[in-house]
């Protein structure tokens, strides 16, 4: 089936759902009902002295309701100087605004009243040194140690720290801005970045792509920009510019993939901000630059899944979005499903096997730690901050939902659903309900007797996984398991695992699988051998770091010291960190947290805060 093309004068159409899904988005003040924003420029100064952007936001105001005359927004930890609003007739005027109490979860409201319904309306504001959605590095906590660095985080709810704006991802808006920086200093965003191939500190980008507002994305500091290809290039710090081209170099190849699985690219390039290891996620897909941690340049590829699934988002999540953050396995189950199909065209398929094989152990296994109610597809936050909602559920559960439907209809036919679904739905924001019916048409009534709507709700709106659910294993894995009970009961030594033709994988599940009371003697085996404590893996270090601080090994310590005042990477050190209090080492991994804590980014801040705060 020929996918229509879908190109840029989009900026109205995702509309549609907006009204409808506005009334169930708990997190978000915006009276989509009454106005919606259809564009955003910015106008903003990069203040490292005062760790503050300052400026102005214009928004382009659509009013769906013909009496009102009130624009809500969402704020957090902002000051808000003035608001001025364009007339019918084009003179500015001071608008009246009120700022609400703050909410710990929302933030504050503000509510800015007009004479007549204003088609453009001016916040003159500036965001504080504490905002949620933007970290502030000293030149020493970078990898230059030359120069300062500013980056946003905006997913979930945090682009109303540095954004007065209808904060839900119901709502789509295409954006502009003038970004000043001090001239030695580059400013890139999730737009058009080919001002800033021009180092002068002042920026101008267009989006012309209708997004969420969590996407909306803005990274400055020493950074230098190198092509991979026709469609792809990266944007880094000097010192990790080349090892990230020759990491990531495959990236093309992936659009390529993809584009022929799930019709075309929509967004013009697709390049790569490597961001500081303060960086709290793997990786944030803003669309035509995913922002990337450095803890993935392994400098032998067995990482790149990441770039696969942040790329992977360009088709599940920016194009397709969820309309809350109580449907965001719509973007994360489908975006692990097209990730990993997007591994296996690229890197075959056992290796894309052994990553399902990885998830779904951990799926499995986090699962026992989850209250039941959480292990639903469609989550229920009751008033939580959405940054709850991520764990492994809406990743690999959702994934796994997608494998079931693969294997019971065929890849072809299943192919089909799903680049028609994402066509369908281009530029538009989704509720789960919405996709139920969606699917209900197009797959289960289309193809009837293969699999019941009471099997498609069971794994949606049920907690656990099904009792049918894929299980998916990986023969590469038998023979790790085969060899480590051969070493465990002391039949080989540790110098006989047949380690030398290993991927990170079949490391990562070796140590994931090793008993949890593994003895000192053989921890030292291992260590000795492989060398595991001082792994430049972070992954398989983190794997090693996790076994040793449950068995008590001593020899760890310094570089897990190194490890967590390096990486700011939350999957890295959160676990680490509770490992650390459960084993009676919560004095010594304080000492390490206040050490660590001012290079971590707020988010992550936030969440080993309450680690020590119990």
């Amino acid at each position: 089936m020929k996918i229509k093309p879908l190109f840029l004068s989009l900026a109205m159409a995702g509309m549609c759902s907006q009204a409808m899904a506005s009334a169930i988005d708990q997190n978000s003040y915006a009276n989509l009902d009454d106005v919606i924003t259809t564009h955003l420029n910015l106008d903003l100064d990069v203040d490292f002295a005062d760790k503050q952007l300052e400026g102005f936001v214009e928004h382009t105001l659509e009013w769906q309701n013909t009496t009102s005359k009130t624009l809500v927004l969402d704020t957090r930890d902002l000051d808000i100087d003035k608001v001025m609003y364009q007339s019918q007739s084009g003179s500015w005027h001071k608008a009246k605004f009120t700022l609400a109490q703050r909410d710990d979860v929302k933030g504050s409201k503000l509510t800015i009243t007009f004479k007549d319904q204003a088609p453009k309306v001016r916040i003159y504001y500036n965001s504080r040194p504490e905002a949620s959605g933007l970290q502030w590095l000293t030149p020493e906590q970078t990898a230059s140690k030359s120069h300062p660095f500013m980056y946003s985080q905006s997913q979930a709810i945090h682009a109303r720290s540095w954004i007065p704006v209808q904060d839900t991802p119901a709502m789509r808006v295409t954006y502009s801005a003038r970004i000043h920086t001090p001239e030695d200093i580059r400013a890139v965003m999730s737009a058009d970045n080919k001002d800033a191939l021009y180092k002068d500190g002042d920026y101008h980008f267009e989006m012309p792509q209708a997004i969420s507002p969590y996407l909306i994305a803005i990274g400055a500091g020493n950074l230098e920009f190198k092509a991979m290809s026709k469609q792809t290039g990266i944007f880094a710090e000097p010192t990790i510019l080349d090892a990230s081209v020759a990491e990531f170099n495959d990236t093309q190849a992936m659009i390529d993939k993809t584009n022929a699985m799930y019709g075309e690219y929509a967004w013009g390039r697709y390049d790569l901000l490597m961001l500081p290891p303060s960086f709290p996620f793997g990786g944030m897909e803003n669309p035509r630059l995913s922002f990337i941690t450095p803890t993935v340049v392994a400098g032998d590829k067995s990482l790149v899944n990441l770039i696969a699934h942040e790329l992977a988002h360009s088709w599940s999540g920016n194009l397709v979005t969820n309309a809350t953050w109580e449907d965001l396995w719509l973007n994360e189950g489908f975006t692990s499903y097209v990730e990993n199909r997007i591994m296996e065209e690229v890197f075959g398929r056992d290796r894309a096997v052994m990553e399902q094989a990885l998830d779904a152990a951990g799926l499995r296994a986090q699962l026992k730690t989850i209250d039941a109610p959480d292990t639903r597809l469609n989550l229920k936050l009751n008033g939580r901050d959405p940054d709850d909602a991520f764990s492994s559920v809406p990743y690999t559960k959702g994934q796994l939902f997608l494998i079931y439907l693969e294997n019971q209809y065929g890849r072809e036919k299943f192919d089909d659903f799903v680049k028609t679904y994402f066509n369908e739905f281009a530029f538009k924001s989704l509720t789960t309900a919405q996709f139920v019916t969606y699917i209900k048409a197009n797959l289960i009534e289309k193809y009837p007797g293969v699999v019941s709507m009471d099997k498609v709700n069971e794994w949606i709106f049920q907690p656990g996984l099904p009792s049918d659910a894929p299980n998916p294993t990986s023969d590469a894995f038998d023979k790790v398991d085969n060899a480590t009970q051969a070493w465990l009961k002391g039949e080989t030594t540790a110098a006989q695992l047949p380690t030398t033709n290993w991927t990170v994988h079949e490391w990562l599940h070796f140590l994931n699988n090793l008993p949890r009371d593994l003895s000192l003697e053989k921890m030292a085996a291992l260590d000795a051998e492989f060398n595991l404590t001082q792994s430049t893996n972070a992954e398989r270090a983190f794997a090693w770091y996790m076994l040793a601080v449950g068995n008590g090994y001593q020899p760890i310590y310094p570089s897990l010291d190194k490890h967590l005042s390096g990486i700011g990477r939350r999957k890295l050190i959160v676990p680490l960190y509770k490992a650390l209090i459960k084993n009676g080492k919560r004095e010594w991994a304080h000492d390490v947290y206040l050490k660590a804590r001012p290079g971590y980014h707020p988010l992550a801040q936030g969440t080993v805060d309450d680690l020590f705060a119990k």
